[in-house]
Order: C-alpha cells, then structure tokens, then sequence
C-alpha cells in the first residue's frame, strides 16, 4: 500500500475458534484518513478480524499496533478508549433503552457535556431520521434506522477510527445506497479512518481506496480499489460477472500485489 505510517497494522495474525482456526496469518495495514474494505464470502473470517482487532476475541499470535501500540488482547473499552470504535454485524442496538439513551451508551467513555451535545446534533444531521426518532426505543427502529443508529452510536465516541462490520447487511438497495453516502461522508468531513468488512463488493470497492480480500482466513489478493475492479477474478466471484454456479469452484493460488 502507500507509503504512509499506518494508523493500523495487522501482522501475522492468527486466531482461534477453539481447535479451529479461523485467521491463518493475515497482514494488513490501514494508512490514517482513508478507508480500507476486506472482502470475502461467509466464512471467509472477515468478522473474527475485527473482533480481534477491538479486544472482543484474543488471537494466539501476531500483533495489532494501533498508533504504533500493540492492542492485542487488550479489552474492548481500553481499545474504545484508545480511539477505535467497532460497529458490530447485525448492530447490537440497545432495543429496551430509546435511541437517546443509546447514542449517549457510545460516549460513556467521556466527561465533556458540552462535546457530548454538539456530537448528538451531529449524528442527528447525518441520520436525521433518529432526531424524529430519538424517545422511541431502539427495538422499535427498522433495520435501516437501527444500522444509523449503529454508526452513530459508534461516532459518540469521537473515534479515530471505525471498524464496520457488514453494514449493508438485510437493507434495500436505497438504504445501502444511503448508508454508503454516510460512511464517504465521516470519512472526508471527520477524518475518520474507517475499516469496512462487507460482502457488497460492488459498493464497498466504489467507497473506499484500498482492498483485500480474504479466502478460508488467509489474504489471496490486495490491490487498489480501482485496480481489482478490473480484475476477472474480482467480477466473477463478488460483481456476477459470471453464472452464479460458478462462483466457489476456483482458489487464488497465489497472492497478488499491486502498487
């Protein structure tokens, strides 16, 4: 990738579900400012990667360096503290406290009112959607509004960086569409690193700048979004450039860089 000091770095990581394996020496950096997506099909370990990176799973090797510090293995609200939020697959809301109470869950690790304040009118200009909806409970919340309420929640905590786990997952074209919009928009108004683990590839290699893509937990193929775009293996496994019969029945046998 470029030559920027990252903000994160992943190396030789390996982690376990019991006896089984799920992340076979992956390495990866994340440069700050910029987004960064992994692609991969169920299985692939995308989401155990980011729970070891945010503290929520311990690997058995390799090391996690945020701003130069090793994390891995710390607890997950260390890791918040230290500015990195995760937004979880599947959202993980609050559903019996109202969207409110949930927005200010994400900045618990803060003392600052006045700050706590303009950051809710912030994500309520982003999401305006939870202003109209902020004393319903979050249970009540479609799954469209429940993903906002998600990212928001994360952004309370005034993060450097985001991991987000899956964010198209179960919502409308439009939605995905939207969400997508967000997560450009944190990115360049906030400078927010973000980290984005998504089986949308289309959307996901059109958001952010830098890919890789994960196979049985191991990384076959990084490049620039732009360039793996391009790639027939990129169209007819993740783009349906090819008979949805097809997809699976080829391996990347080697790993493939581009500069």
């Amino acid at each position: 990738m470029a030559d920027a000091a990252p903000l994160l770095a992943v190396t030789n990581l390996e982690t376990y579900y019991g006896p089984i394996m799920a992340i076979r020496g992956v390495s990866f950096a994340v440069p700050a400012g910029t987004i960064v997506t992994i692609l991969g099909a169920n299985g692939a370990g995308k989401t155990t990667i980011l729970k070891t990176i945010s503290g929520v799973m311990d690997p058995q090797k390799g090391t996690v360096t945020f701003e130069g510090r090793e994390i891995q293995g710390m607890d997950p609200d260390r890791v918040v503290r230290l500015g990195l939020s995760h937004v979880p697959e599947g959202r993980e809301v609050f559903p019996f406290l109202s969207v409110r109470e949930n927005l200010r869950m994400g900045a618990y690790t803060r003392s600052d009112a006045d700050g706590i304040a303009r950051d809710l009118e912030t994500v309520f200009g982003y999401f305006p959607v939870l202003r109209e909806r902020a004393e319903q409970r979050a249970g009540q919340l479609s799954g469209g509004e429940q993903q906002m309420l998600a990212i928001s929640r994360a952004l309370m905590a005034r993060p450097k960086m985001m991991l987000l786990d899956e964010p198209s997952l179960g919502l409308s074209p439009k939605l995905v569409k939207e969400i997508f919009d967000i997560i450009g928009r944190i990115n360049r108004e906030r400078g927010v690193t973000v980290l984005l683990v998504e089986q949308n590839a289309a959307m996901a290699l059109h958001t952010a700048a830098y890919g890789y893509v994960l196979e049985v937990g191991r990384v076959v193929m990084e490049g620039e979004c732009a360039r793996l775009l391009e790639k027939d293996d990129i169209k007819e496994f993740y783009l349906g450039a090819k008979e949805q019969s097809v997809r699976g029945t080829r391996r990347w046998k080697r790993k493939k860089t581009w500069r």
